[in-house]
């Protein structure tokens, strides 16, 4: 996505909900990229699951050994090439060996089109990411935020974001899940910026 139009975003979102004025004027522009290395539909998928349920670093490593096995650039095909024991020596667990091989024959299959997946709604989309092992709607709405750069998603499962809405409107509790569904409703269309600002608010760092 355009840095000119995350910023046109943030400014916006600034002014139709003052709450989120000094903190938009306090960390500047959203800017979903920071940090995060361009990679392919899959690669990023991939990395994501790698990811899931590992503190920082030990995800970082079990990641960088996991691309070394395709000199950096995992595709299905390869994937479904290497030996299981292969992805097991890099460290991934029984699980994400199953759900990245899952993923790998979803997109052989054609039933995740990720080279036309940018083309369908944010709707449609978790839907046909959570066909695979291991994918749930939270990573599915990472990969629509970060991957995708849709404006427009309000990931209330996320407890970084119920956290930090709760800061930034001063509330003793998080919200749940469910509360936090209707709450976002005043940041349409530009709920996936209010939510990264959620995540600076909580612990100033975004997820992954």
């Amino acid at each position: 996505m355009a840095r000119r139009e995350l910023t046109e975003a943030s400014d916006e979102l600034a002014r139709r909900a003052p709450e989120l004025a000094p903190i938009v004027a306090a960390h500047g522009p959203c800017d979903m990229s920071r940090g995060r290395p361009r990679r392919t539909h899959f690669a990023e998928l991939a990395r994501a699951i790698c990811h899931q349920q590992l503190a920082g670093a030990a995800a970082r490593s079990i990641h960088g050994r996991f691309e070394a096995l395709f000199d950096g650039n995992p595709s299905p095909e390869a994937v479904l090439a290497v030996p299981e024991d292969a992805l097991r020596a890099a460290g991934l667990s029984a699980a994400k060996t199953a759900s990245i091989r899952d993923l790998a024959g979803h997109v052989v299959a054609g039933s995740v089109a990720l080279a036309r997946i940018g083309r369908r709604s944010d709707d449609q989309i978790v839907e046909e990411l959570t066909q695979v092992r291991g994918i749930g709607r939270w990573t599915a709405e990472m990969f629509l935020i970060f991957q995708l750069g849709r404006l427009d998603v309000w990931p209330v499962d996320d407890f970084g974001v119920r956290k930090g809405y709760a800061r930034v409107h001063r509330l003793a509790e998080p919200p749940t899940a469910r509360e936090l569904g209707s709450l976002g409703d005043r940041y349409r269309p530009y709920r996936s910026i209010a939510a990264w600002y959620c995540w600076r608010v909580a612990d100033d760092q975004l997820p992954g």
